[in-house]
């Protein structure tokens, strides 16, 4: 039986993120693909932590018969992750956060309430105009248009930022049993906290992915996809 992999995608992107891992991922696994609401299909919902918990839920009982089950968020999608294990722990058989091992507290929850506040106030369409020019700037087409062409999702930044500053924390993971692993690029300012989550969840592993940046996918499409598929091989 091959395994289920549920990939949950990042802040105002949608399950389009995950496109350059879908070949390689693909040959080895069933994959889902929820989009959070308030993002992608489900972009006329209202964003919360608790319904996006609902939503995962979905996509990881769709899992073949028998399959092991391996949960990967990325940023937001890594929050979101934490907060579905903490609750369905016994429905997962490991669990892989990317991009998300920083606790939203302080100067950082400041600064990201304030980028949330800057996107309102900019709107959708000058925020779409810079988020195509930088990312058409660092990625190759080939790579990036599949991403972009599942569009931007700002509506629900705000919301989504304030239930992550309010309700996630280290100890969300303290009663997780499954195998996890933190998966962050190198030059990824969300991974300096990995030590508060560790301390809450000994038994996880840490694999940085040099040269990468919060958009570690992005950057290492192929070594991104190899480490699901190593992680996914040991707990499967």
């Amino acid at each position: 039986m091959v395994p289920h992999l549920v990939l949950v995608h990042g802040s105002r992107l949608s399950g389009a993120q995950w496109a350059p891992q879908l070949p390689l991922l693909e040959r080895h696994a069933s994959v889902g693909l929820p989009d959070l609401p308030g993002h992608g299909s489900r972009a006329g919902e209202t964003f919360s932590l608790a319904r996006s918990v609902e939503v995962v839920d979905e996509a990881v009982n769709a899992a073949p018969a028998g399959a092991s089950v391996v949960l990967v968020g990325h940023s937001l999608g890594g929050y979101v992750a934490m907060a579905y294990a903490q609750h369905h722990a016994d429905r997962l058989d490991g669990l892989v956060l990317a991009g998300c091992s920083a606790t939203p507290k302080g100067l950082g929850a400041a600064v990201y309430r304030g980028v949330a506040a800057l996107s309102d106030r900019l709107g959708p369409h000058r925020m779409t105009r810079i988020n195509d020019r930088v990312l058409r700037t660092r990625y190759r087409a080939d790579l990036i248009d599949p991403v972009i062409g599942g569009g931007y999702w700002f509506e629900p930044t705000t919301a989504a930022w304030n239930d992550v500053i309010d309700l996630c924390r280290p100890d969300m993971l303290a009663e997780v049993p499954c195998p996890v692993l933190f998966l962050n690029g190198q030059f990824d300012q969300f991974r300096f906290g990995v030590r508060d989550f560790l301390a809450q969840c000994p038994q996880a592993q840490v694999q940085i992915l040099p040269r990468a940046s919060h958009l570690a996918n992005l950057d290492r499409p192929r070594a991104f996809g190899d480490a699901l598929l190593r992680f996914t091989a040991d707990v499967a």
